[in-house]
């Protein structure tokens, strides 16, 4: 006679069932961790070695090397390095401080993607999508095969060396700039190899308005900036006054005057290239916001209870979608807006920021200058940061 399962037996395992798939998710939700400040020996982390680690951005202030940093350090949710060095504008003697404002240029990239992912999840756009579905411009043998996921991983076949046509169009906005590239299109197979492009981000920016119906700045802020808690978090257009807190953002510093000594450019207030929020960079924050967004990402798309992105989702736009350089354990790799290499993903911008996450180790690091062509001890500072790690291990004394 066949073993019957008791019915009971049934019962329990289909309410099992019923809980890990209703429930499971939320109490991920509720455990994820959100920031907060903590000491180094609290996550297994050794005080001494990170302050080592500062003490490469202190030198490299006094040596000239870079007129100011801020830099800070999480893992498992708990801040345990978030300091300031040098200045913010030195002509002014105003000090960095950790809530400076920073020109984030293509570190706005993985906002934006975020962005779109949003849109995928709500059935608004798809990756596989072609341009030319929402942007009749792109209808041509130059454009027409051209997808959202390509313009993401920057695999498009775009080679168009301008964030956008000069001259600007009559009355631009991010939507009729996005359509003028259609006419220029690919110079090389979309999907078959990589080359970092901005027109094509710009390009994804004015998909997130045509699919959510609304302006790039106000579509982020609404979903990312304000329930993230990322006040002080914007994107760049002409005008912008940044509800008053110019006075936190210091110049940038590209060049040396005949002096040796930096040279202020970009100064707080100074007029902006575009009369609209462009997507291949534009953002403002700070090392506290981008933080969040880090920490959001690293928790599987949670943040503070609340879930702005699916598990699944943050996989597949951290994972690798076109090789970049290198072989083997040193290859690189871009996803969807996210860089890729050695277990971590990240992304820098070409004013001076720098941000990566290792999910193995738990960690979030965010290097944060406004000197972007000094000589910047970035390398060397990830690997004191991962060496604190390997110190609080071994180290008995710490125990």
């Amino acid at each position: 006679m066949p073993f019957v399962r008791p019915r009971r037996f049934v019962h329990a395992s289909a309410l099992v069932a019923l809980f890990l798939v209703v429930f499971a998710p939320w109490v991920a939700a509720q455990q994820a961790p959100t920031l907060s400040s903590a000491d180094p020996a609290d996550v297994g982390m050794s005080a001494a070695v990170l302050h080592g680690a500062l003490g490469l951005y202190e030198e490299a202030v006094e040596r000239g090397d870079l007129v100011g940093a801020v830099v800070l350090v999480a893992r498992h949710g708990k801040i345990v390095l978030h300091e300031a060095v040098g200045w913010k504008d030195r002509d002014r003697d105003l000090p960095m401080e950790r809530n400076t404002m920073f020109r984030m240029a293509s570190n706005t990239k993985p906002v934006v993607a975020t962005g779109i992912a949003q849109l995928v999840e709500a059935g608004k756009l798809d990756y596989d999508d072609v341009v030319r579905a929402y942007l009749p411009e792109w209808d041509n043998y130059r454009s027409g095969f051209i997808t959202i996921g390509q313009l993401l991983s920057h695999s498009s076949g775009l080679r168009i060396p301008t964030l956008f046509l000069q001259p600007l169009g009559d009355s631009p906005t991010l939507q009729s700039e996005a359509a003028r590239f259609g006419a220029v299109g690919a110079v090389v197979p979309p999907g078959e190899s990589y080359s970092y492009n901005n027109p094509g981000f710009n390009t994804l920016g004015a998909l997130v308005e045509i699919g959510s119906g609304q302006l790039l700045e106000d579509r982020l802020r609404a979903t990312l900036y304000e329930p993230l808690g990322m006040v002080d978090s914007y994107n760049h257009k002409a005008a912008h006054e940044l509800d008053g807190k110019l006075d936190r953002m210091g110049a940038v510093y590209y060049e040396r005057g005949p002096d040796g000594q930096w040279k202020p450019d970009g100064t707080p207030g100074g007029p902006a290239a575009f009369p609209f929020a462009r997507a291949s960079g534009g953002m403002i924050s700070t090392t506290s916001d981008y933080a969040i967004f880090c920490q959001m990402f690293l928790n599987g798309g949670v943040y503070d209870g609340v879930r702005y992105l699916e598990r699944e989702t943050v996989e597949l736009m951290t994972s690798p979608k076109i090789h970049i350089a290198g072989e083997g354990e040193s290859a690189s790799y871009y996803g969807y807006g996210w860089r890729i290499a050695d277990g971590t993903y990240g992304h820098g911008g070409s004013d001076g920021t720098n941000a990566w996450i290792d999910p193995e180790r738990g960690i979030i690091g965010l290097v944060f200058t406004q000197t972007p062509r000094g000589e910047n001890p970035l390398d060397r500072f990830r690997e004191l940061v991962n060496l604190s790690i390997a110190d609080r291990d071994l180290s008995t004394d710490d125990r």
